[in-house]
């Protein structure tokens, strides 16, 4: 049976992506936090792996990095809501095969973890379009409201916008691009 240590500090998504790869016949290893992780893959050895970027404490590069020096054989593929090109690199280039974007169902992580390096979407400079600027700002800006547990006054205040501002800009939709 292989093994999949699934990696993600939202419950409800760590469970849902653990119950669909029990179904598909994996042993899975659900983990919260960095600690967690970092603990499975020492006594566990999992074979592959579904790493979320952004969690408390730890990022999902910093567990990336320590997970391949513990199990080198182990194929990582790193999920975020809010990423970026340079994390995305950086990501390869401490051993992930592939990062995605969220949500991702379980058909998206096993095609990424299937895949040969050579062959990644990564290298496919002309199917990438970048965001757009509102859509980067929008996401930046709900980012720091989700790091400030949703206290508007906190994300003003760490963006440096006034509070109104900052309001005005959240009641707009999200940029398409």
């Amino acid at each position: 049976m292989q093994t999949i240590l699934i990696v993600d500090d939202e419950d409800f998504f760590r469970d849902r992506l653990a119950r669909a790869f029990a179904g598909r016949g994996y042993g899975v290893f659900p983990a919260a936090d960095y600690d967690e992780a970092i603990k499975i893959v020492t006594e566990s050895k999992p074979a592959l792996a579904v790493v979320d970027l952004k969690m408390p404490g730890k990022s999902g590069l910093e567990l990336l990095k320590k997970a391949r020096n513990i199990h080198p054989e182990m194929r990582v593929v790193i999920l975020t809501g809010y990423g970026s090109i340079a994390t995305a690199t950086e990501a390869v280039k401490l051993g992930a095969v592939n990062y995605l974007p969220k949500p991702a169902d379980v058909d998206d992580i096993l095609n990424a973890l299937n895949r040969d390096g050579a062959t990644t979407d990564a290298g496919r400079q002309d199917d990438f379009e970048p965001p757009s600027l509102a859509r980067t700002e929008w996401e930046h800006i709900n980012r720091v409201l989700a790091d400030c547990g949703g206290n508007i006054s906190e994300a003003a205040k760490k963006l440096g916008l006034h509070r109104r501002t900052l309001q005005r800009k959240l009641y707009k939709f999200a940029p398409s691009k």
